[in-house]
């Protein structure tokens, strides 16, 4: 292949990878399923700040969604944001494996896309963390090139992680990845850049922290599964092992699946010698040590002693409900999982003889994952796809004035199934929606369990028998949601005056004026002022053509 046709392969193999995904979603439409939730007009509510009563677990994502529909619809928001996840996850770690062979870039490329991490967070509509996931090669591609000294690094290393911090998972797992790739030299850059780029999450989370607790049920109720006969540890090293079953390829049951996963980490971890060689043994034994302590945070509540050991964090540690769900941290594993496999796959075609045997060996590693996880293409073979909102709600939209008061969503629920979105479990979008705060039922049930939820006002609203009783705790409207599952009590409609009726939504106006309380902007604003300034200072410094940066001679990276 001349040298123009190997510049484009890797894109070109990305882009197949993302289609191959996305496709069925990119007709017009929102893709609404699980916590996957777009709006055709997001807005600045308190909520998307983390200003609301409930801790700030989408934030600033929110913001950045509203900020983006101003300027585009929220389903062509959406369908950018799921084809730049996928498209730059396979471009970013093709980059990053230090080769010169285009099959080993195409390798790593594929198998660090085409993971059951990447299917479970895309089929539970965890988008942020997709994002992150996909700015994690680049992220440790820019804090090398710190360790290096390299010119103009710093400000590479900020960009990459622009897209990371958008939720507090998120932002720790950029943070972690920043500061062992940059060494531990690099801390006193690295640290202050990662608290700066997540100050939107961090600042309203501290001005909460008495309502930073979570319950302690959650821990069992969103520990990771075992998805074939193997314990859930072994799922997790294959990147597997969500708590939900439903968001669970089918393929991830086959029997043969826990013999590959095996045989795919010791080919792993038989590659991270090659890649010491031409990286170094420090950065590569830190970014695989942060891998093992991802898989086992991840399978903590199922290992002995485990469970115990979160249920008291979270009962007692304030934000410890960031280790719910813990499988989430097992993308700190991939990065030494797919770099590890593509260079034992080089070294291993190195030994070949034939140049036909070396492409048949590197064919057969890529089409390794696409094989035994056909079920992530085409949208899950359907799995997704893409639905319209009704009218009903633009209307409603139109209909809420200046009239103070939160919205209250009925059925108390988080989730919805609406007919108009084929029955999906979806989140329930009215908080995204609409242009006021939208108070939600947030318990949820994850089979027999039942976890209580972080807003406390739900608590007045669970007691309130009228409509007046919800004015007095700050509700100025009631939305009903037809067509969902749920009990709405006709005690809180009674003497609610309705204001708007159709077929899927119904708005009232709860009597009197409702107390409004005052919300402090300042200190959220200046958080994410603070972040947003070091992303246009880092994105000046990348723009402008800083020579004197760069001159002199750039020091070698330094084995720490």
């Amino acid at each position: 292949m001349d040298a123009p046709g190997r510049r484009f392969a890797l894109p070109a193999w990305s882009a197949v990878l993302a289609l191959a995904v996305c496709a069925p979603l990119l007709r017009r439409g929102f893709t609404l399923g699980y916590d996957m939730v777009f709006a055709p007009r997001q807005y600045f509510v308190p909520d998307a700040l983390g200003l609301g009563s409930t801790l700030p677990r989408s934030v600033p994502a929110d913001a950045a969604v509203a900020l983006a529909t101003t300027v585009l619809p929220g389903d062509i928001v959406q369908k950018i944001v799921l084809l730049l996840a996928l498209f730059a996850a396979a471009l970013g770690a093709g980059r990053l494996v230090p080769t010169e062979h285009l099959g080993t870039r195409l390798v790593a490329a594929t198998t660090y896309a085409w993971t059951p991490y990447v299917a479970e967070r895309l089929f539970i509509g965890h988008w942020p963390l997709l994002l992150t996931y996909a700015c994690l090669p680049w992220i440790a591609a820019a804090g090398l090139g710190v360790r290096a000294h390299e010119p103009n690094s710093l400000p590479r290393l900020v960009l990459a992680s622009a897209a990371a911090v958008l939720t507090p998972p998120g932002g720790l797992l950029a943070a972690a990845v920043m500061v062992v790739s940059a060494g531990s030299r690099r801390l006193w850059q690295t640290i202050p850049i990662a608290l700066a780029l997540n100050l939107p999450w961090l600042v309203p989370t501290f001005l909460n922290a008495g309502g930073t607790f979570s319950d302690p049920a959650g821990v069992t109720a969103f520990s990771a599964r075992a998805e074939s006969w193997g314990p859930a540890l072994l799922s997790v090293l294959g990147l597997g092992g969500i708590w939900n079953a439903e968001t669970v390829p089918g393929s991830r049951a086959m029997p043969l699946v826990p013999v590959l996963t095996l045989v795919v980490v010791a080919i792993a971890v038989a590659g991270l010698r090659p890649l010491a060689r031409r990286w170094g043994k420090a950065p590569v034994w830190s970014l695989s040590l942060l891998g093992v302590a991802g898989v086992l945070l991840a399978s903590l509540a199922t290992l002995p002693g485990g469970t115990a050991l979160l249920t008291a964090a979270t009962r007692y540690l304030p934000g410890a409900g960031l280790l719910r769900d813990a499988q989430k941290w097992v993308a700190w594993w991939a990065l030494p999982l797919a770099l590890g496999f593509a260079l034992a796959v080089e070294a291993a075609a190195a030994q070949l003889k034939t140049g036909r045997g070396r492409i048949a060996l590197a064919t057969a590693a890529i089409a390794l994952p696409l094989v035994t996880m056909p079920d992530l293409a085409w949208g899950g073979w359907g799995r997704l796809g893409t639905a319209r909102y009704p009218d009903d709600w633009r209307a409603v939209s139109e209909v809420l004035g200046d009239r103070p008061g939160d919205v209250l969503a009925l059925p108390l629920s988080a989730f919805r199934g609406f007919a108009w979105n084929d029955g999906r479990t979806q989140l329930d979008p009215a908080p995204r929606a609409l242009p006021k705060p939208v108070l939600m039922d947030d318990t949820l049930q994850v089979g027999d369990e039942r976890i209580a939820g972080e807003d406390p006002r739900i608590g007045d609203v669970r007691a309130a028998t009228s409509a007046r009783e919800l004015t007095d705790a700050g509700i100025g409207w009631i939305l009903v949601e037809h067509g969902t599952p749920g009990y709405v009590d006709p005690r809180l409609l009674a003497d609610a005056t309705p204001v708007w009726s159709g077929e899927w939504l119904t708005l009232y106006r709860t009597p009197g004026v409702p107390p409004v309380k005052g919300i402090s902007w300042t200190p959220a604003l200046v958080a994410n002022g603070v972040a947003l300034g070091l992303l246009c200072v880092a994105l000046l410094c990348r723009m402008l053509p800083m020579r004197t940066l760069g001159r002199g001679r750039i020091s070698p990276p330094r084995k720490e």
